[in-house]
This record gives C-alpha cells, structure tokens and sequence, in this order.
C-alpha cells in the first residue's frame, strides 16, 4: 500500500479524531503536526474564544482536462463572534475558494470537498441544498467583490433586498419594505426612499457596494464574508466602507471573514490573520502576531511589496517569479521556487518535505510554515529594517 499524501493524512486525521482516541504511541508516530483534536482547536483558534465558524482541513478541488486543480489543501481555521479574519494572499492562493465552499457555493457535480465546515456547531459539509439554501443569506451572507455583476440589473435595489428579507421571514410587503429601507439608512444610503426604487446602474460604486452590505445583513446574520469589498473603490469610499463594516460589527455582533491581498485594509480591521499561498495556509495567528513578528518568507515579502510616502525614491520589492500552478504543485514547499532563503536550510528539505505548521515559539496560537530555523533572528536583522 503506498503512503498517502499530506493531505490525505489530514483526512484521515479528521476521521480518527472523531472516533476513538489513539494510543500515545501512535500519536507519537504521527508527529507534531497531526495532533489530537483539542491540541489542534488551539493552533486554529488564537484569540481562545469560543468560534461560531470552524473550518478543519478543508480541501477543495476540481477535476478538469488537464488533471486535478488543487485549490484549497488542509485548510483550518476558526471565527468567533465579534471579531474579524483577514484571508491574504495573492490571486489564485485560494482565498475565495475557501469562502464560496463557506456558503455552499460550489456545483458539486464538478467539485470535490472534503473536512468539515462547521456553523454554530453544525456540519455544513454534504448538507443537502434545500438545507444549504436555509443557512444562506440567514445564518452566514456574502459580500461579493463587484457589486455591479452581484445586483441584478433589472430589478430595483429595494426590491433585491426586501426578497432577500421574506426568503427568511414570513412577513408581508410592507413590513419587508420597512426593513430594507432601515438597512438602506443603516448603511448610509442617502434618501432610502427615493433610492429604494433605482436601479443598480443609478448607483455610484460605493452606493452599490453600500447595497449589498445592506442585502448581506438584512437578516442579522452571525457571519458575514467580505470578498474583496473596497478593491474597486477609491481611497475615501474605501475607508468609508471598512468604517461602515467595522460599526455594523459592533450593531449585529457578527463575525466577519475579510478576504483582501491588501495588508493595509488588514491592519485597519482583522483581530486574526490567516496567509495563504498555492491553496495552503502558510501563517496564522493575531493580527499583531502576523503584522508585527511574521515568521514566513512569504508573508516577509507581501510585507515589503507595500508601498510606502516615505520611501518616493526607493524601488519596490516585489516577490521574484509567478504563483505556482494548481494542477502540478511544486514538492516540498510550494514557495521554495520563489524564496530567497532555500540556501539556509540544510540539504534538500524546501524542495522535497512539505512544511508542517507549527506554532512559531514552539507553543501558542501563531502558526508558520517554513524550515527555516532562525526565522526570528532572520526577520529582525534583515526584513524588519526593509520595513522601516
């Protein structure tokens, strides 16, 4: 029998977790990295607090011609209530794939899924779709990134969000309508009224935008997933609309899912951070944690892609090479083709064994991966003073 993949690993993982407890010594034999359920509750939760979204090696791929796209591999993390995580990476790492599984959001006849997804305690993984329809747009709402191709063009905005309301409630038209008109004041849609009745394409961007906010919270759900809602905004309506997100938090108490690649809207909204690169989680933890004391070269080099006012006369940094390919991923680490530091560690490792995801410290909830032994002093003698 051949040996199975990380990935396939993990999934068996998930199934010998749920069952009966293993031996130490089998434990043991697994290492570090496939640990016991509560061990790993730890590493995907690091504000501690009870999460209302669980995601627990997460896989989602797609079978095509050309073989097997890889999009999400072992993907986990968790949400509580109150509080924001921000989903980085560059395009195709697998930030939105992760999300529309979130929702349910997939054609399952072309799309494999395996883990567990989990809302307030209930699996979401296999749930039938009349069920799935139930969840969205009550319990969990997405923010999609184009609100312009997310509207339907010939029906008014009014009436998109009171249909949205009575999917989910048995009340009349006229108490829907009231509704949406409180949501269209609530986000700060001037004259609710009179926009009530427009159309999309009557709406500026931030308008647009401001719509589907009022569309995805309509029915007070606990969780919101935010796919790239300022990328195409201008700097004033952008900071209008993460203030917007961020008093909506705090009115409806839900927890919120941001899915960006810019570090600067991380930094003004996520409490926890989550880096991923070529379908895998590669750092995870606090905000503070990843922002300030980062611990993988991948994460090194979106921090010093970031332009800055005060260095006009230097050049950017940019990281070296394309992302890899999700239907023939690189062995060993997925980011060794563009990694400065491959020649610091010891033999072939960064090509051959995939990195395990370890607590950085050796303990606590933020969670790098990368072979490098020194990332800390590395960090701080050599990328830190990049940083300014």
């Amino acid at each position: 029998m051949s040996t199975p993949a990380p990935e396939d690993r993990k999934d068996t993982m998930v199934e010998s977790a749920a069952g009966q407890p293993e031996t130490p010594a089998a434990e043991a034999k697994r290492g570090p990295a496939i640990a016991t359920r509560e061990r790993r509750q730890g590493l995907i939760n690091p504000s501690g607090e009870t999460p209302y979204l669980v995601v627990e090696d997460l896989t989602v791929k797609f079978p095509t011609a050309d073989g097997v796209v890889s999009a999400v591999n072992g993907l986990s993390y968790s949400v509580p209530l109150g509080r924001t995580l921000a989903i980085v990476g560059e395009s195709g790492s697998g930030k939105s794939v992760s999300s529309m599984a979130v929702m349910g959001l997939h054609d399952r006849k072309r799309t494999r899924i395996t883990g567990s997804i989990r809302l307030g305690g209930d699996e979401i993984v296999g749930l039938p779709e009349n069920e799935l329809m139930k969840v969205r747009g009550d319990a969990v709402a997405m923010v999609f990134q184009d609100p312009q191709s997310s509207l339907h063009p010939l029906y008014t905005v009014g009436n998109q969000i009171t249909e949205a309301y009575r999917v989910h409630n048995k009340v009349s038209k006229d108490a829907a309508k009231k509704r949406a008109l409180e949501m269209l004041d609530l986000v700060g849609i001037p004259n609710p009224q009179r926009r009530f009745s427009q159309y999309p394409h009557e709406f500026s961007g931030g308008m647009r935008q401001r719509a589907m906010i009022a569309m995805g919270l309509v029915n007070d759900p606990k969780l919101v997933i935010a796919d790239e809602p300022t990328t195409a905004l201008d700097v004033t309506v952008q900071a209008q609309i993460l203030d917007l997100l961020n008093n909506l938090q705090k009115e409806f108490g839900s927890a919120i899912v941001l899915i960006t690649h810019d570090l600067g809207v991380v930094a003004e909204m996520a409490d926890d951070v989550l880096v991923m690169y070529a379908g895998r989680c590669v750092e995870y933890g606090t905000a503070e944690d990843v922002l300030a004391r980062p611990r993988m070269p991948y994460t090194w080099g979106l921090l010093e892609s970031i332009p800055t006012v005060s260095a006009a006369t230097e050049k950017l940094r940019p990281i070296k090479g394309l992302p890899p390919s999700l239907l023939n991923l690189p062995t060993g680490c997925s980011f060794n083709p563009r990694c400065p530091y491959t020649d610091r560690v010891k033999g072939e490792r960064c090509t051959t064994d995939l990195p395990e995801l370890l607590p950085v410290d050796g303990a606590g909830a933020h969670t790098s991966r990368c072979h490098l032994h020194d990332k800390a002093s590395i960090y701080e003698a050599e990328v830190a003073p990049r940083l300014g």
